[in-house]
């Protein structure tokens, strides 16, 4: 083409893919080719105002490793994270919706059953059952857990430390999981990045409030990823990444009773929450 201009600027780029042989890298493409050109056409940034544009993306990447995920953060604030959560994983019946993964997902160890997920805090012990939508218990599903200690920071986020506060839990025939851990805690997302920047321009908190991370996996059903949020937490109308959603928040109990404690295996007063699950069946194809 000799005579690219406004008028003919999408067009032209999406009719020089043509013979892309992958249709759904077409479908997609063309539509962020598109939106793209309207945003341009929409609000006609300049030069320099494109240029920080894709300055910010570099250091989106540049703060990006093995440990910490700036575009994840970016996808998550932007509230893109839970528009796919809620689109992917539309349920149905009593099935535990879906909320975002995080930037902090890690691999996490096997662990026993009842083990302690180790870290600061208020200690707590998390319980449950994991069920099918006609309430039966899902044996062999894996628990991955992961959260932050009572200081409001996840393990990856520490230096020095090889304190793990994650775990991989499997339920046996009857569907129940137990583990302990510490009461989670609100946090900020990290705002010492790029994300940040965008967050104080936007005059926007970076709070989350307390929750928990879990993802279920289990041969025959859909993974699961969510959260359990901590009742009363100040930051539930106002998470900085749009995660809460009202079936996802528990009652967490203060147990004080020295024969529960005793049985329970704690040295002292101890949070108590219960959270069952209930995954959908895996769709062909």
């Amino acid at each position: 083409m000799r005579n690219f201009s406004e008028a003919v600027a999408t067009d032209a780029v999406i009719q020089r893919m043509a013979q892309s042989k992958d249709p759904r890298f077409l479908e997609i493409i063309s539509s962020v080719i598109r939106h793209l050109h309207g945003i341009v056409r929409d609000v006609e940034p300049t030069m320099e105002e494109w240029s920080r544009a894709i300055q910010f993306l570099t250091q989106c990447g540049q703060n990006s490793d093995d440990k910490r995920q700036e575009f994840i953060l970016l996808s998550d604030t932007l509230g893109i994270s839970m528009l796919l959560e809620s689109i992917n994983n539309r349920t149905e019946g009593d099935a535990t919706e879906a909320t975002v993964l995080g930037p902090f997902h890690a691999a996490a160890p096997d662990m026993a059953m009842g083990d302690t997920l180790p870290g600061a805090g208020e200690p707590t012990l998390v319980s449950g059952r994991i069920m099918d939508i006609s309430d039966n218990p899902v044996s062999d599903a894996r628990i991955d857990v992961w959260q932050t200690a009572g200081d409001g920071f996840y393990d990856v986020q520490r230096t020095g430390s090889d304190e793990l506060n994650r775990g991989v839990f499997t339920t046996g025939d009857d569907g129940r999981y137990w583990f302990k851990t510490v009461k989670p805690v609100s946090y900020e997302v990290p705002t010492d990045g790029p994300v940040g920047d965008m967050l104080r321009r936007m005059n926007r908190d970076a709070w989350r409030p307390a929750h928990i991370h879990f993802m279920l996996t289990a041969p025959g059903y859909r993974k699961l990823t969510t959260h359990i949020f901590v009742e009363g937490d100040p930051y539930l109308e106002d998470d900085a990444v749009f995660a809460v959603r009202e079936s996802l928040i528990r009652t967490f109990t203060q147990i004080e009773d020295p024969d529960e404690i005793q049985h329970r295996g704690f040295d002292g007063p101890f949070w108590k929450v219960d959270s069952d699950f209930v995954l959908q069946p895996e769709v062909p194809g």
